[in-house]
């Protein structure tokens, strides 16, 4: 998912493509090539990111235009045209790498939509913050913006019943959502 616009960043230039080493997006991107665990890799963007949608055609990904309206909205269109098992990962996880896909791909156990979610107290010990809650068997979680969704089996996505799958991992837990976790991620 490379649509947004980015605006809790209070920034100029599109998330994604700041860099840590490198833009943000190819971080992401690498990590899914090296894996060697997918058949495809595209990404899903609008007219709200046309540099990153650049870049990423440059480097030879295809592109899911969607109308950025939302990221809910966005991945529910995609999900509708598509009738397979989908790994969705969002492009601001600078720390994502081949052996954390592998582990999240290893253990999707079937079931229509999985969300990977991080424990409030792990993200308060990396002195992170999100914007999306969630409690999960008790526990104060956060999205992390990775999900594995089998597409072929859900016919109405106004009620699709999600699993959760706690995965305390600095790999997924820390995305670009605000100017303090890109500051932040300039300090590792």
């Amino acid at each position: 998912m490379a649509g947004g616009k980015g605006t809790r960043m209070e920034m100029p230039d599109e998330k994604l493509l700041l860099t840590y080493r490198k833009p943000v997006i190819l971080h992401v991107i690498d990590a899914l090539k090296n894996s060697n665990s997918l058949e495809k890799i595209f990404a899903a963007t609008s007219s709200n990111s046309p540099k990153t949608q650049k870049l990423l055609k440059e480097s030879g990904i295809p592109i899911i235009q969607t109308s950025g309206k939302g990221y809910a909205n966005d991945l529910n269109a995609i999900l509708q045209s598509l009738d397979q098992v989908v790994l969705v990962i969002s492009g601001d996880l600078p720390f994502l790498d081949d052996s954390i896909i592998k582990q999240i791909i290893e253990s999707y156990d079937g079931s229509k939509w999985t969300s990977f979610v991080i424990t409030k107290g792990f993200l308060e010990s990396l002195n992170i913050s999100s914007a999306a809650p969630i409690v999960v068997d008790g526990v104060d979680c956060y999205y992390s913006g990775v999900s594995i969704i089998d597409a072929s089996k859900i016919t109405n996505f106004d009620s699709v019943e999600e699993s959760f799958k706690i995965l305390d991992d600095k790999r997924i837990a820390f995305n670009l959502n605000t100017k303090q976790d890109y500051d932040l991620l300039g300090t590792t």
